[in-house]
């Protein structure tokens, strides 16, 4: 046979699950978008078209909202291990089970004030906005013994107008840059976070406080370190969450560089003191960096557009 078969997979992606927790006149939100991608021994779909081995997509599919009705939403991460445990240990064929989990964030509508009432109710508590651009992402990865968990976020939009430098670069006869020892720093940050939780031996981490918690003190390093460069202010959130979550081993981020423009305002007779700024939205500089654990060796690909 002039060819073999390498690495494959399959499953059903992007099943938007919404799951409504009715707690009397207040009611909860989990809005989740999860792909489910299986592997194991599939070598006869693909040399003969046999699909004895074969569990459909729409079953996976299927899957994902039973389950989100049995076993509820409680995280990302716990769903994604329910969903993972159950295709492995069901199918004799699937040896392994990759879920991907994004969630998408609502915040609830406050009332007007305390006379508003709607259908006699003193408080209205089922109503939500979308909450901002950030998204939630988890990977779950399972073989039948051993476990990945990768979590983390996209889209969360941060600026610092001010305590941000960037002088004494390398300058050649293409620098035209000048040196600024005041500006805004201001980039979407893309971060994933790998726990070191891999077995059911283990005691499971709280995803949902682990999430908040490593989100916040992400955000508490951006705002709080005077910065020489965005490199700088990278590896001091990441040393943060580390220093401060003792279940996360792990973190990679990509951070653009939105940069921010004095404009020139001298041509109308106006002096420009670090007030108006030119937005580009490209090109921009791209900082990516692991942080780890001391001890740790880095698994989280370098590459993180498709995780």
């Amino acid at each position: 046979m002039p060819t073999i078969l390498g690495q494959n997979q399959y499953g059903k992606a992007e099943n938007r699950v919404v799951k409504i927790t009715r707690d009397g006149d207040t009611h909860h939100i989990k809005d989740l978008n999860v792909s489910v991608a299986l592997s194991g021994d599939m070598d006869d779909v693909h040399y003969s078209g046999s699909n004895a081995n074969v569990l459909p997509t729409d079953t996976t599919k299927n899957t994902v909202f039973a389950f989100a009705k049995e076993h509820g939403i409680e995280s990302a991460e716990q769903f994604g291990i329910h969903l993972a445990r159950h295709f492995v240990s069901s199918q004799e064929p699937i040896h392994r089970a990759r879920i991907r989990i994004e969630e998408y964030a609502w915040e609830r509508i406050a009332t007007s004030d305390g006379n508003s009432r709607f259908i006699g109710a003193d408080e209205v508590k089922h109503s939500f906005a979308r909450k901002g651009q950030e998204t939630r992402v988890s990977q779950i990865t399972y073989d039948g013994e051993n476990w990945e968990v990768i979590s983390g976020l996209k889209d969360l939009t941060v600026m610092n107008s001010t305590n941000s430098e960037f002088w004494g670069y390398v300058k050649d006869k293409y620098t035209t840059l000048k040196e600024a020892y005041d500006r805004i720093l201001a980039t979407d940050v893309s971060a994933r976070w790998r726990y070191n939780w891999t077995s059911d031996e283990q005691r499971m981490p709280n995803w949902e406080k682990s999430y908040e918690q490593a989100r916040k003190h992400m955000l508490h390093a951006f705002a709080e370190t005077y910065s020489l460069s965005l490199q700088q202010t990278l590896y001091q959130m990441g040393s943060r969450i580390i220093n401060s979550r003792s279940e996360i081993d792990e973190i990679r981020f990509s951070l653009p560089n939105n940069h921010h423009f004095l404009v020139d305002l001298e041509p109308f007779g106006l002096k420009n003191d670090n007030e108006v700024y030119f937005a580009a939205d490209r090109p921009y500089g791209l900082i990516e960096a692991t942080v780890l654990r001391d001890g740790v060796e880095p698994k989280i690909p370098v590459d993180m557009t498709n995780l």
